[in-house]
């Protein structure tokens, strides 16, 4: 059944006992409905979320969920698909405070709190040439916490590196609190110290599945495919020893037995010389039967697209010519890698490939290409593909991915089979996708869950796909683990047997059991079909959304309030609210959102370039902002628009005096205004500000190569030391010969940033027309490029011209610019030892990372980029109106920035600079500053 319940209340008594145990316990109504929301198609809202500080946190938040009698639940990434990540209980966040990474053994071991992504650990190990053994399709954004708890796998690891291969030692907390160190000399004995039952227990199973030889070959047979039904067995025939019994079952538990505080992976060497290819085939029959082939062939990842998949793909922005070309009638496809420790090994294979590929039944001539761009769109094209689809899927509907494996040999009649079902069942736009190499494969099918009779083809739908898939010797869940969706079906895989010896572990693992309740294991046979998530229609970018949590890494605000699936999913519960004519609850949410979702969203788009289906969550909270302005302060951005250039040089000259005098007066008045307007309307004085910068310059080059656009922020903030990035870019470019000119006018002219970026319509419509009236002229109709010294500035002027008709000019960074045009004639720079470089979210979307790095070490020998590198969410004026965003946004950063002690620390936009400062107390400028000052006068 869908879920039609309001807000249920709270117990009082029971937050208290939780409260007393954590330090920060969320019970508002925005806290607990985004901690309802996960990327699985189930939906329970926890009673509260309490964000864990420490395993000691944790170890109390248990004994208090012990003495409540209420059930926890431990939430990281949230990109669990089997409903995992829910509860009705209490939520315990193990993200936010739980992502420490250390390299151990020169990258030979990797020690990892679950917080960590797969993406961050991997981009730790690979100045050591070696990386995870998993790697699921999620990793920018799935958690060591999730690939412990679902033993994931992934495109190239199988079963030979998973999780339960890979996994070196963990850190435990039991249910009854106990903390474990499974990797510790004397761990043997404190667990039969201190937990003698779980001991003995675990010896008692042991003995009892070795024993039954029909049990021991079901395990043998189920775990020699990728296999995340119910508890991993097979630990009871791989271990000895109840530690490492314990351990291994604890892998693919999905938070029922304990919580993994640390986990210790042995990892894999990178294998650098990689050829892909994406080989065609007639239908889905036709690709099955060459997978023993390819498989004796070498090939690392043999990756399945039937003919839906396909179709989705040519829609992608990056798919191939010949993809794009293809008349897709019921062909399939196989995307093939050979990953090779070096250029003689994968020589020799590509010399192989050409025989083999003659022995296929192909439907369109077959290569690999060594390209990284190429090969890089491919993969992008198979990772993306349950998002496009599931991004595509009629408003209203809900997105079900299920994650199936067979014996290879099975694969093409089980894949054949499950096509027909789709259309028996009227599943239109339905996919399958998946490891073929590992007769593993995912099907995609959108529901509607509000419709009884929806609801009961779904049953039946999943009823004959469980008879199918242990038909051919398979095991319903290969890699996304048991969760809500399967945890009925588990005794029909395994048998009365080995269902019990389940049964017996999370008893005596979780006597009170309150770990992860309705998950994994159930007596109720229609668990599946309860709380289920419905989708109501909301608005363009929320629609699209599939809640898979891609976006929530790059997010600046994630730590502080929302992330941008939780801005979206609340907008979904809102709606619902309004639905069910609960006004007090939409009093409550609308309250909350202000802060939460609107005045603390950075809009920089960060998440847009995580998101599968491109959602750009600031485009939603830039028009919510709009819809909120009032007519006053639409009037007054109006007007500052059309006199930009004396506003700018009076917020200049007011920096200025405030940096003049005691900086309690401009603080207090400030702290004033901020009282009466509120904190999103007046910014914070505070000490770090510098004073204000000078007017813009008029150039009149007689033979300019481009139009210098300088950026506003250059008056309104003085620069660190004598002269700003205008100054040395114009210096720049003077030495290489390169000469500029302005728009006559650049002293009144802005990007537009402020207004697009505050939702203040008019004033930048205004301001839209001015520049590109402007800029038309100075351009000569955009034969002139314009460059910008501010990276957010380049972006937004690109984006203002782009709405103003203007797509014939083509904006510049400076940087990328002096990359280009002055790099090369410029004499050797007497480097400074080391800088640290801060990229920002407009270098990320513009792409001149590259350009940035170069133009960087001219400048410095060594230029160092933190691992945990991520926007400063200054975002223009958001980090004078609520200076925590940014420093919650740049706290990570800032440790990194503190290890690599560096000389010097740069940039390229002035208010990035200004929050970095602000962060790490090390003055940065902009990098052309930097390499101006490095050179000979």
């Amino acid at each position: 059944m869908a879920r039609t319940d309001t807000l249920a209340p709270l117990d009082p008594s029971i937050i208290a006992a939780f409260e007393v145990a954590c330090a920060h316990v969320g019970t508002r109504a925005t806290d607990r409905l985004a901690g309802a929301h996960d990327a699985s198609h189930y939906l329970l809202t926890p009673q509260a979320v309490a964000i864990a500080a420490d395993v000691a946190e944790v170890s109390r938040l248990l004994a208090a969920s012990r003495a409540q009698r209420v059930p926890v639940t431990f939430r990281s990434g949230g990109t669990s698909l089997s409903g995992q990540a829910g509860t009705d209980g209490v939520l315990i966040d193990t993200r936010r405070n739980f992502r420490r990474i250390d390299v151990l053994d020169g990258g030979a071991l990797v020690r990892t709190q679950p917080g960590a992504t797969v993406r961050a650990v991997n981009a730790r190990l690979v100045r050591h040439g070696r990386k995870l053994g998993p790697d699921p399709a999620s990793e920018i954004a799935c958690t060591i916490g999730g690939v412990v708890a679902n033993n994931s796998s992934g495109m190239s690891c199988g079963t030979h590196a998973n999780t339960y291969r890979t996994l070196e030692s963990a850190v435990l907390v039991l249910p009854s609190g106990t903390v474990l160190d499974t990797g510790a000399e004397d761990a043997a004995e404190v667990l039969a110290a201190r937990e003698p039952e779980i001991h003995e227990g675990l010896l008692r199973l042991r003995d009892r599945v070795r024993a039954d030889p029909e049990s021991v070959a079901t395990l043998r047979r189920l775990h020699a495919i990728k296999n995340t039904m119910g508890y991993g067995l097979n630990s009871f025939l791989d271990h000895d020893d109840p530690v490492k019994i314990l351990e291994h079952l604890v892998i693919g538990s999905e938070g029922t037995l304990a919580f993994v505080a640390e986990a210790t992976f042995r990892t894999l060497p990178i294998l650098p010389a990689m050829a892909t290819g994406l080989l065609l085939f007639g239908s889905i029959a036709d690709a099955t039967a060459s997978l023993t082939t390819l498989i004796e062939a070498g090939f690392a990842t043999i990756e399945l697209m039937d003919a839906a998949s396909l179709r989705v793909a040519q829609q992608d922005p990056e798919a191939t010519d010949e993809l794009r070309a293809l008349d897709v009638v019921d062909h399939a496809a196989l995307l093939v890698e050979y990953q090779e420790p070096d250029a003689d090994a994968l020589a020799a294979r590509l010399a192989e490939a050409s025989a083999v590929f003659a022995g296929l039944p192909l439907a369109a001539p077959a290569s690999l290409t060594t390209d990284s761009v190429v090969r890089a769109h491919l993969w992008h094209i198979r990772k993306g593909l349950f998002t496009a689809v599931a991004g595509a899927r009629p408003s209203g509907t809900t997105a079900l991915l299920e994650d199936i494996a067979v014996p290879v040999e099975r694969l093409n009649q089980t894949c054949t089979a499950l096509i027909g079902m789709f259309a028996k069942y009227g599943y239109e736009g339905s996919v399958i996708f998946g490891h073929a190499k590992d007769g593993n494969i995912h099907f995609l099918i959108n529901e509607r869950f509000d419709d009884p009779d929806n609801l009961a083809r779904y049953e039946a739908f999943t009823e004959e796909m469980v008879e199918l898939v242990l038909s051919q010797g398979g095991t319903l869940k290969a890699e996304h683990g048991t969760g809500r969706i399967m945890a009925p079906f588990v005794h029909r895989q395994y048998g009365d047997e080995l269902y019990d010896v389940m049964w017996e572990v999370k008893r005596l693992v979780d006597p009170e059991m309150l770990l992860g309740v309705g998950v994994l294991l159930t007596d109720d046979p229609h668990a599946h079909t309860k709380h289920l998530k419905t989708a109501p229609t909301v608005e363009t970018e929320v629609d699209r959304c599939v809640e898979c949590g891609y976006c929530e890494p790059v997010c600046p605000s994630r730590d502080l309030t929302l992330t941008p699936r939780e801005r979206i999913v609340l907008r979904r519960e809102l709606q619902r609210a309004r639905d069910a004519g609960d006004d007090m609850l939409v009093r409550e949410l609308e309250k909350e959102y202000g802060y939460d979702g609107v005045e603390t969203c950075a809009v920089d788009g960060m998440c847009q370039t995580a998101c599968p289906v491109l959602i750009n969550t600031g485009d939603l909270v830039r028009r919510l902002r709009a819809e909120n302005q009032n007519a006053v302060a639409q009037a007054g951005w109006k007007a500052a628009a059309k006199a930009w250039g004396p506003v700018s040089s009076i917020g200049g000259v007011a920096l200025s005096v405030a940096d003049a005098v005691p900086t309690a007066l401009p603080a207090l008045a400030t702290k004033v205004g901020r009282g009466i307007l509120g904190a999103d309307t007046v910014p914070l004085y505070t000490a770090d500000l510098p004073g204000g910068g000078s007017r813009r310059k008029v150039l009149a080059g007689r033979a300019p190569v481009a139009v210098y656009f300088s950026s506003c922020t250059t008056t309104m903030f003085g620069p660190v030391g004598a002269d700003g990035v205008a100054e040395s870019f114009l210096r720049l470019c003077e030495r290489a010969g390169v000469e500029l000119s302005t728009p006559d006018d650049i002293p009144s002219l802005c990007c537009g940033t402020p207004w697009k970026s505050k939702g203040l319509t008019d004033g930048y419509a205004v301001m839209k027309a001015k520049v590109a009236a402007s800029l038309h002229r100075a351009t000569d109709r955009g034969r002139l490029p314009v460059v910008c010294d501010a990276s957010s500035c380049t972006e937004g002027l690109q984006i203002l011209l782009d709405a103003a008709g203007e797509r014939g000019i083509r904006v510049v960074d400076a940087v990328a610019f002096v990359d280009e045009h002055v790099l090369p004639h410029l004499p050797p720079a007497q480097r400074v030892a080391s800088l640290t470089l801060h990229p920002t979210c407009s270098s990320h979307h513009l792409g001149i990372g590259d350009a940035l790095t170069r133009v960087a070490s001219a400048a410095a020998e060594t230029v160092v980029i933190p691992e945990d590198w991520g926007c400063c969410a200054f975002a223009g004026d958001r980090g004078m109106l609520h200076p925590e965003l940014t420093a919650s946004a740049t706290a990570p950063e800032a440790t990194g920035v503190e290890v690599a002690a560096s000389v010097a620390h740069a940039s390229l936009n002035r208010t990035c600079e200004l929050g970095m400062t602000r962060a790490t107390g090390h003055d940065y400028r902009h990098v052309l500053q930097v390499l101006d000052e490095a050179l000979p006068h």
